[in-house]
């Protein structure tokens, strides 16, 4: 795998990349040069200000995310709770962990997002770096009641960006004028005759966590998934 791109071209996997390629492949020790691109580090050993300059080659002069494989902790290990306390700080999770899917709409695995404060908890400052989390799904698992994978964890690290959404190339005010535009030809393409009021109907949906790619997935309506999701992630809020 050549871990060096020509200028121009950025380092940008979707989240299904994440899971079938990188991740599927480290766990499995299927590739030796991994690590070139994604390195090994304990993310929770350093603040997140240090770790842009221990990204991989393909990512370290990005400017927007950087990516690392997460062992897993010895206490973690052991059927303890994994700590998320750096020196200057600790990560919060935010919201409730999600699953994602493939475009085939099959489960991949498991996504958090969390918030760096700086100080010690509760009474640190939130800033403005961001993580994702994903752990993989146990090969067979079923997807009803999931069990993850924890050798490994990857963790997409991010800046809290001043877009509608995270790593949208346009400016806030563009995105904002095209949503506009869109509401507005929708509108006028309503037939005149029609009294009754039109609601739009959306197949797709924008993780409001920020995923670092913008991608999106098939809103799913499956019964009973936030009872699952509270009863596999009961003890998520306090990650730190």
């Amino acid at each position: 795998m050549s871990a060096s791109v020509p200028p121009g071209y950025r380092f940008y996997p979707t989240e299904e990349e994440l899971f079938a390629f990188f991740l599927k492949n480290k766990l499995e020790n299927r590739r030796e040069d991994m690590e070139q691109v994604i390195p090994v580090a304990d993310v929770y050993s350093f603040d997140p200000w240090q770790l842009p300059e221990m990204a991989g080659d393909t990512c370290r002069r990005d400017g927007e995310q950087w990516f690392f494989f997460c062992p897993r902790q010895e206490r973690e290990a052991q059927g303890g709770r994994p700590t998320r306390t750096t020196p200057a700080g600790y990560w919060k999770a935010t919201g409730s962990p999600s699953l994602v899917y493939s475009s085939a709409n099959r489960v991949l695995g498991m996504k958090r997002t969390m918030v760096f404060y700086q100080g010690r908890a509760p009474t640190g400052s939130k800033t403005k770096w961001k993580m994702n989390e994903y752990r993989a799904l146990e090969e067979g698992a079923s997807s009803i009641i999931p069990k993850f994978r924890s050798e490994f964890s990857l963790c997409r690290m991010y800046t809290k960006s001043g877009c509608i959404r995270s790593f949208d190339r346009r400016p806030a005010a563009a995105a904002a004028a095209a949503a506009s535009d869109a509401e507005r030809l929708a509108h006028e393409a309503m037939p005149s005759s029609s009294t009754e009021p039109v609601s739009a109907k959306r197949s797709l949906s924008h993780d409001s966590s920020s995923d670092g790619n913008g991608s999106q997935r098939m809103v799913r309506q499956r019964g009973g998934e936030d009872e699952l999701r509270s009863m596999l992630f009961s003890d998520d809020d306090d990650w730190f």
